[in-house]
């Protein structure tokens, strides 16, 4: 009989995602000896190499490859038995793990965090901010319960919810406050700043302007949307901006504000998890919170379970 353990498990897990042994223990918080061996006798009692070890970092072999797949289903499941236990319980605490998307967690999070901590003090909050396929991923994966992201993410296993709708607002520096607001045909001639590939908020911006891709010569890309601001600011370009994070980015910028003329552009905010979810019911009480923390009224038919 092979005995196995959860703890080694998840540090060949950690060692499988970050394909360095001394990043993996520092994710398990443990020393790089220590985890080492626990990989060793993880081997040992498996009777195959699991990687293939080099100075500078390690990969998996085949049969590691394999095996890192089975014991994610193995952790999710795992993980998944504690969360049925807490979901049968009266009140909601232990371990919430929240994703969120980099133009939503700066002016969000804090309200969030403020009451769920007050209607739900026993919760033990953790958050991961990144963009919305990473997040995706590691929802699926079981490494997050939920993530609040712009809709729709299409991902089969993934229940979505829809939370509510946020308009964009164009801001351009202050020299320009009062001119006419440019239609959306007018915006492709401008230069127009863009958050960077393969945040969602680009797409939409885009797609606003009925454009694919921004012309290379027009284009300048940030990480983040304080940096379009103050771009915009220094008389730059143009930017799109969503309503939440103006109060934060403008305050000390010298930049106008304009909306446009309907139809406005706009993204759906919502909440999304796991179609086998224990935790299913408790976190649609917490996209209640979510809509509470924004000011936001929840739309209608807001919950929508995507098709296997």
């Amino acid at each position: 009989m092979i005995n196995l353990t959860l703890r080694q498990l998840r540090y060949f897990d950690a060692l499988a995602r970050h394909g360095h042994f001394g990043r993996a223990a520092e994710s398990c918080s443990i020393s790089q000896p220590a985890l080492s061996m626990q990989i060793k006798e993880l081997e040992e009692a498996l009777g195959g190499l699991l990687l293939e070890r080099s100075a500078r970092q390690v990969a998996l072999t085949r049969f590691g490859e394999e095996l890192a797949q089975r014991v994610r289903d193995i952790l999710r499941s795992v993980d998944e038995l504690g969360d049925f236990a807490r979901a049968s319980q009266d009140r909601f605490a232990g371990r919430l793990r929240i994703g969120m998307i980099p133009t939503i967690a700066p002016y969000l999070l804090p309200k969030i965090t403020k009451n769920l901590t007050r209607m739900h003090p026993e919760l033990d909050i953790r958050v991961r901010e990144t963009m919305t396929p990473r997040l995706i991923q590691e929802l699926v994966e079981g490494r997050l319960d939920t993530a609040i992201v712009a809709l729709p993410v299409s991902e089969p296993s993934l229940t979505e919810v829809a939370l509510f709708e946020e308009k964009f607002l164009l801001v351009r520096p202050g020299a320009d406050e009062g001119t006419p607001v440019p239609s959306r045909e007018m915006m492709r001639e401008m230069r127009l700043l863009l958050l960077e590939e393969g945040h969602c908020f680009r797409d939409q911006a885009l797609s606003f302007c009925n454009m694919q891709s921004a012309p290379p010569r027009e284009m300048l890309d940030a990480n983040s949307l304080s940096t379009l601001v103050q771009m915009v600011s220094a008389g730059i370009g143009v930017t799109l901006i969503p309503e939440m994070a103006v109060p934060v980015e403008t305050r000390s910028a010298s930049v106008s504000l304009a909306r446009f003329r309907d139809p406005e552009p706009s993204r759906t905010i919502g909440m999304v998890w796991r179609k086998t979810s224990p935790l299913a019911r408790q976190l649609l009480q917490i996209s209640e919170v979510v809509c509470l923390s924004a000011g936001k009224v929840r739309v209608r038919q807001s919950v929508r379970s995507q098709k296997a």
